[in-house]
């Protein structure tokens, strides 16, 4: 079923909007909880969520590209999920791992002082990641945003796996220079 039809489902107010989109992304969600989570039931229940949001917030809008949206619904879910579960414990998933990785890049300040303009960040990392390869900027966008892998991504990539290190490493240098030149404190 095409993307448009499931969303006129969503606004039809039509239980099989939920059936459709399982069956067309439920796989596609998971993957992303798994990768954050990597726990099958918190996945599932953030994929569950993820429905839930959705019916909830399709009479108001309707996302140009649905795997995008839901994408995003079931990423922030489980983000807040790991959140809630680890609060005191670091566990050794994707998603702690990619923020590890990132660290070096990104300001930890919790004070309003330290504190950055999120959109600011996200245009001036949008910028940074135009400037990149093809490779680069794929291999980037699914470590750190669909936290696969590094393993994963060089498969993806067609890459060794120590070039997609190096090519990681390399991204998150520069991006921490771009950061800083934009002045971003890192």
């Amino acid at each position: 079923m095409e993307d448009e039809a499931i969303v006129a489902l969503y606004w039809q107010r039509d239980q099989e909007a939920i059936r459709a989109t399982r069956g067309k992304y439920g796989a596609y969600l998971r993957k992303i909880a798994w990768q954050i989570l990597s726990d099958h039931e918190d996945s599932e229940e953030c994929v569950n969520d993820t429905y839930l949001k959705a019916w909830n917030s399709m009479p108001t809008q309707r996302p140009a590209v649905l795997s995008t949206y839901l994408g995003k619904i079931v990423r922030g879910c489980a983000i807040d999920l790991f959140r809630h579960r680890h609060r005191q414990k670091r566990q050794a998933s994707e998603y702690a791992l990619s923020l590890e990785e990132l660290s070096e890049c990104l300001s930890g300040g919790d004070t309003t002082q330290e504190a950055v303009d999120l959109r600011l960040l996200g245009e001036a990392i949008d910028a940074y990641l135009r400037t990149l390869s093809l490779t680069a900027r794929r291999a980037f966008v699914a470590r750190y945003y669909y936290m696969d892998p590094v393993r994963a991504v060089a498969a993806d990539q067609g890459l060794g796996l120590s070039q997609t290190k190096s090519i990681l490493h390399r991204t998150r240098l520069g991006l921490r220079d771009h950061l800083r030149r934009e002045g971003f404190s890192v």
